[in-house]
């Protein structure tokens, strides 16, 4: 900063202030000190700055996963609300477990973030100590946990798979199985499974015709896998739920494969309306969700969160329930 002020013949609080933008700084002088940090390649240090704003510019978010549509989706739109505000993103992924989760909590605190966004509601004792006790807004997301720690946006996974089954059962489906991971390491799919279960129960149809398979996130390699198994101990199978749209999309290219027609021999829908659901052939019957929307309602609800600081006013933990649809497709 020194260097910069003294090529641009003014002050090193002026610079602070031009690079600040906070209006103080003549627009003549502000271009001046712009060319010298050009020439200079200079960036300014807000460690400084941080410590007695008490804000670090930056909101931690937690996903399970990186390579997946629908979470890179939702940190887009995270990212679209947040980007307004001059905020920025640090993103870590979980890998859907909870103990790493704990881990990047951890990591994340020590930065002093403004605000942190975690996917899903199920924690960590530690993990959600270290939240509750951060100081900072924090957004619970794709997900409506029993006792949240502030904000929720997010749906019912369970009443989404269930109602799925249901729409299956209105189409003609008797005899129909579930695919999910072997571990129970992502929530959300167990909480898949718990919805099929419900209404297997509540439509009175054949029960235990579930198959744990790979751990999450299912690949479609796995979901091609499973769904053999599933035939084979169920020869009468009708139709099968699969926990994700990839899952699903494996299964019916292992029918294709072995002649098994869909939907003609088994019908098959997924979870997610992923864009191969959408280019498969049979296209996919699924429960598609806003994944977008979760982001940017979870980002709107953090600034407000952060407003609500600033200004010295409560902040009031807000629960946004996000709406999902069952899509019929031809797999069905």
């Amino acid at each position: 900063m020194a260097e910069v002020a003294a090529r641009a013949g003014v002050s090193t609080m002026t610079v602070s202030r031009a690079l600040k933008r906070d209006g103080a700084v003549s627009e003549e002088t502000r271009r001046r000190i712009l060319a010298a940090v050009e020439e200079l390649g200079y960036v300014l240090d807000l460690s400084a700055g941080a410590l007695s704003s008490k804000r670090t510019g930056f909101v931690a978010v937690l996903v399970p996963s990186i390579n997946n549509s629908n979470f890179a989706d939702t940190a887009r739109g995270i990212t679209e609300v947040i980007d307004d505000q001059g905020l920025q993103v640090l993103l870590g992924a979980t890998d859907y477990d909870i103990e790493k989760e704990e881990h990047l909590v951890q990591t994340m605190l020590t930065r002093r973030p403004d605000g942190i966004i975690v996917t899903d509601g199920r924690h960590t004792p530690r993990a959600r100590r270290m939240l509750q006790a951060a100081g900072i807004p924090v957004v619970e997301i794709w997900d409506l946990p029993a006792e949240p720690i502030d904000h929720v946006v997010g749906f019912s996974n369970a009443e989404a798979s269930r109602a799925l089954v249901h729409r299956l059962y209105q189409k003609g489906y008797r005899k129909i199985g579930f695919i999910g991971g072997a571990s129970r390491r992502d929530s959300r799919g167990a909480d898949r499974r718990l919805g099929y279960l419900r209404a297997i129960e509540e439509l009175g149809l054949p029960v235990g015709r579930t198959i744990a398979f790979g751990d999450p996130p299912i690949s479609v390699e796995q979901g091609g896998q499973a769904i053999v198994h599933l035939i084979e101990q169920w020869p009468d199978m009708d139709a099968a739920v699969c926990v994700s749209d990839l899952s699903a999309f494996g299964a019916i290219m292992e029918c294709h494969r072995r002649g098994w027609a869909v939907p003609g021999r088994i019908g098959i829908a997924g979870f997610g309306d992923f864009e191969v659901s959408r280019w498969a052939w049979p296209r996919i019957t699924t429960v598609a969700v806003n994944c977008r929307t979760i982001g940017l309602e979870a980002g709107r609800i953090l600034l407000g969160a952060l407003d609500d600081v600033q200004r010295k006013r409560t902040p009031m933990p807000a629960t946004l329930i996000v709406p999902f649809e069952v899509i019929e497709r031809e797999s069905t």
